[in-house]
């Protein structure tokens, strides 16, 4: 027996006429797939926000500092490469719909819906060709006038057979040279058949599962009704004969003697160009929804996430702040008003892991309008960051060269005037100290005076040069050994009990003990650096 949903979630049984008229509709339509989620590639993924023209506001660095591969790949689980593209574009666009924050409110409160609808949308996860740039990109190139004659050769090749058989065996030279005409025809539009024909599987599965939520009577899936007709005309015109799916043998020999995909192929684009406008406001209804499932479905198993409340530029406010891709993580708060902040911790405390948490924070709460926090109000601006740099050995380039390419870019961002934030990690690590701290002083002061900008570094002696604007906050253990954060400059470093610990002998950490002492007399904690970074 069928059943539809209605608003309250209970179930019913649906009407004769109802139950029949589906069941026509799936008769005439393909059958249910097989589940395959394809593994695509993150150009595949990323080629909706290509074709569509929106701007991405997070450059390439950012996106993998950040770790939004892992991130989308945790948040895309059972998602379809139509949702795929769809989270993509939120997250390199950067541009909260708050249409999908409602939906996402209303189906964590209605998990019975979500599931019939995830199950109504199965049949997306078994595309395994993106259709976003047929739909998307250029124009499709329209027909051959010469496919219409597609037919002729082939009742050509007919005729010579039979006239070769019962009247003239020279017949048999004409024979060959269809037969060879045909077979020239199909070599040189095989491949271009067979990518294509994946498109248009595609395109039956997006069309057949319009007709299946066009069907349900829930609220979320109202939109689709009224398209549901039409995507069913669709699909039975993109569709090969039934003869040809149940004896694919068959259909090989169809293929070469009489151009069967050739002719299917002309035909269908000549559908999908005619109805390019629906199939496109399909996708993105299917697309802008299953997006939304899978938000719904990534945040119901997390008790620590909020809706962000939007904050001016240079302010941001984080009240238990989580990293999503951590389980276990401790929770922190940071507060910043007017200024940015200079972290300092000890080593392998977690400097780097709160500034990908706080970026990741950040770049959600732009995307989805939510933060892995109790409450957070955070500016919605784009975000930069420089974690991660490298040498090149192809192109005979030193770290610190790739440093300062890094930082240029990041001024040059800066200088353009439109508000950013920076998060930037152990700067300038590829020089000596005395220019690392130089370097990474007027750099980051060049920053922090205009737009906000959260850094951690080694270098406490940073901390009082760039005080007045960036306030100074240090990652630390409390007294049962959770991780807390909290305003202040590191005091106590462990760089040299790390030698003892790792087994360097008591020699080595004396040395290196007596060293630091040395050192610190000069440089780790000034007592004077009041005006050294004002303009002159």
């Amino acid at each position: 027996m069928m059943f539809t949903l209605i608003q309250n979630g209970s179930v019913q049984p649906r009407p004769f006429t109802a139950r029949m008229a589906t069941w026509l509709r799936r008769f005439a339509s393909l059958p249910e797939p097989d589940e395959l989620d394809y593994p695509f590639a993150h150009s595949d993924v990323a080629r909706l926000q290509q074709c569509i023209g929106e701007p991405a506001v997070i450059d390439e660095q950012t996106w993998h500092e950040m770790l939004l591969p892992s991130y989308t790949a945790q948040l895309t689980q059972q998602t379809s490469i139509f949702g795929q593209q769809r989270l993509h574009q939120r997250l390199a666009s950067g541009v909260a719909n708050p249409a999908s924050r409602e939906r996402v409110t209303d189906l964590l409160a209605a998990p019975a819906q979500q599931q019939i609808i995830e199950q109504a949308m199965r049949p997306l996860r078994a595309a395994d060709m993106e259709v976003s740039a047929p739909l998307f990109g250029a124009p499709l190139p329209a027909p051959a006038w010469w496919s219409r004659w597609l037919a002729l050769p082939v009742l050509l090749l007919f005729v010579s057979l039979l006239a070769a058989c019962l009247f003239a065996p020279l017949a048999w030279i004409a024979v060959l040279l269809v037969w060879a005409a045909l077979i020239a025809l199909q070599v040189h539009f095989y491949e271009r058949c067979k990518l294509w024909q994946r498109s248009v599987h595609s395109l039956q599965m997006l069309l057949l599962v319009h007709g299946r939520l066009g069907g349900l009577d829930t609220p979320f899936t109202q939109a689709m009704r009224e398209g549901q007709r039409l995507s069913g005309v669709i699909s039975r015109q993109l569709t090969p004969p039934r003869w040809a799916r149940a004896m694919p043998v068959v259909s090989e020999y169809e293929d070469w003697l009489m151009l069967g995909n050739v002719r299917r192929y002309f035909r269908s684009l000549q559908v999908v160009r005619r109805e390019r406008a629906f199939l496109r406001t399909s996708f993105l209804l299917l697309a802008d929804l299953e997006a939304d499932l899978a938000l719904a479905r990534h945040l119901r198993g997390r008790h620590q996430f909020c809706w962000a409340q939007a904050a001016p530029a240079r302010q941001l406010s984080f009240d238990a702040m989580v990293h999503p891709l951590l389980d276990g993580a401790v929770p922190l708060s940071l507060q910043l008003d007017g200024r940015g902040a200079f972290i300092s911790g000890q080593n392998a405390i977690g400097k780097s892991t709160l500034l990908r948490g706080v970026g990741l924070n950040l770049i959600c709460a732009r995307a989805f309008g939510f933060c892995y926090a109790q409450a957070a109000a955070v500016p919605l601006i784009p975000l930069y960051s420089s974690m991660q740099n490298e040498d090149s050995l192809d192109g005979g380039e030193s770290l610190y060269l790739a440093e300062l390419l890094r930082a240029q870019e990041l001024l040059a961002v800066a200088d353009s005037g439109a508000p950013a934030l920076f998060l930037i990690d152990e700067i300038f690590r590829g020089t000596n100290h005395l220019e690392s701290v130089s370097a990474a002083a007027a750099v980051l002061h060049g920053l922090a005076e205009r737009h906000l900008v959260i850094v951690s570094s080694h270098n406490l002696v940073l901390a009082p040069l760039l005080e007045a604007c960036l306030a100074p906050w240090c990652v630390s253990r409390d007294e049962q050994g959770l991780l807390q954060l909290a305003p202040g400059v590191l005091l106590l470093t462990n760089g040299i009990s790390l030698l003892a610990q790792r087994g360097f002998g008591a020699s080595i950490e004396g040395k290196a003990g007596r060293v630091f002492d040395w050192l610190s007399t000069h440089m780790a904690q000034p007592a004077d650096c009041a005006g050294v970074l004002e303009r002159r």
